[in-house]
């Protein structure tokens, strides 16, 4: 579609039935169901069905990912190390990283409402920048009905590879929005030399950071209060998130009441894709003090697991269960992260159903938004930035 059309009688986060006039990649108007009216407009129905925004895979990767490829069984130790050994020595032969492979994957998180994701993209002595320009190629080429925003990811290490933090320095000189970093200590064995080379480059570049932290306990703790002192002195409060950051989760609450306004002051965010297994994140304070947080997928059917379809709605299902949500308040929060209090962590002011958000949105059949999350039904329509591109389920581009 192109210009001015209405999308007729849908219920946003089931609220009252309205109409949503779109005008190129814009929600433009919001009005009662029914009373949008331009004779030169066309109308979608949209059958009274309920709608959200479209959703936000704030932790994604893929460039990895060999999606609608053959079966490729799991194999190789299975720890941080040796997951990275086995994927290095397998990549090249499954053809990871290409443009095809991305735009499949692209392709699945469209099918499941996903309009924008953060994508982590490996960058090594390997590949060098090439997993970057393929990622850029295949949003391209859908004509960016999913946003990617990139991280450039160091997964084999930052210290231990010299030339490493060249490859970050040129993806930051090369529009790269964010560097990555993987367990300073865990992987690198050298916390303050890695994390000196990581600000370093974003106080010089304007980058965010972007820090894997699967380091638990106290090792993990020493490194966040490590990740605070660098943040707040070169000033880089409000561009530094956490993946995973599994220590938070682990240390004693009394840790935790220590350390949470010390993220809070420093701006830090977090990620999470609420991994089977593992232990609860203090949720509620992290939102109390201020910390921004998103939900992600992580690899999709890639040598590191063989897990996943690209639906976000259902890893907001897996926060709820781990996190032990039951009220109707807390599981509509659940969707909110996947949505809307999403929007900082692909540069968006707004991501909503409201006038100046880009024109994402997803149709399901569900009485409210906890009746949709606990069931996760078919997407019967998704439009990303203004463009229809999903109907009852199936892709129409």
């Amino acid at each position: 579609m192109t210009g001015t059309w209405i999308l007729h009688d849908v219920r946003p986060f089931a609220g009252a039935a309205c109409d949503l006039v779109i005008a190129g990649n814009r929600i433009t108007e919001v009005r009662a169901a029914g009373t949008a009216t331009d004779p030169a407009a066309e109308v979608v129905d949209g059958r009274g069905l309920l709608a959200l925004p479209g959703f936000v895979n704030a932790h994604a990767h893929v460039d990895k990912s060999w999606w609608g490829q053959p079966w490729v069984s799991y194999g190789g130790a299975a720890t941080t190390q040796g997951r990275i050994e086995h994927e290095r020595a397998r990549r090249a032969a499954l053809g990871i990283p290409s443009a095809d492979g991305v735009e499949r994957i692209l392709r699945e998180f469209l099918r499941h409402g996903t309009t924008a994701t953060r994508s982590h993209v490996d960058v090594d002595l390997g590949v060098g920048l090439r997993g970057i320009e393929d990622v850029l190629r295949a949003a391209d080429d859908l004509g960016g009905a999913v946003e990617v925003e990139i991280v450039a990811f160091p997964q084999d290490g930052v210290i231990r590879r010299p030339g490493v933090t060249r490859l970050l320095e040129e993806a930051a000189s090369m529009g790269v929005r964010n560097i990555g970093g993987l367990d300073p200590a865990g992987i690198d064995r050298d916390p303050v030399a890695q994390l000196d080379a990581l600000f370093d480059i974003a106080e010089r570049t304007g980058a965010g950071i972007d820090i894997h932290l699967h380091d638990g306990g106290e090792l993990g703790r020493f490194e966040l209060e490590l990740i605070v002192e660098r943040t707040l002195a070169t000033g880089a409060q409000g561009r530094v998130n956490i993946a995973h950051g599994f220590a938070l989760a682990e240390i004693s609450a009394r840790a935790q009441q220590e350390l949470l306004p010390r993220l809070a002051e420093a701006g830090i965010s977090w990620t999470t894709v609420a991994p089977v297994g593992s232990s609860p994140l203090p949720w509620r304070a992290m939102r109390d003090a201020g910390m921004g947080l998103g939900l992600g997928t992580d690899g999709i059917r890639d040598l590191w697991n063989p897990f996943g379809d690209g639906d976000v709605l259902a890893v907001a299902l897996t926060f709820a269960r781990l996190h032990g949500l039951h009220a109707d308040e807390d599981l509509v929060r659940a969707v909110s992260l996947a949505t809307t209090e999403a929007a900082p962590f692909v540069h968006r002011t707004q991501h909503d159903l409201r006038p100046g958000s880009r024109a994402d949105i997803v149709l399901v059949d569900a009485q409210n938004v906890p009746d949709a999350l606990v069931r996760a039904p078919r997407r019967e329509l998704v439009v990303a930035g203004g463009r229809v591109v999903v109907r009852e389920g199936e892709l129409t581009i």
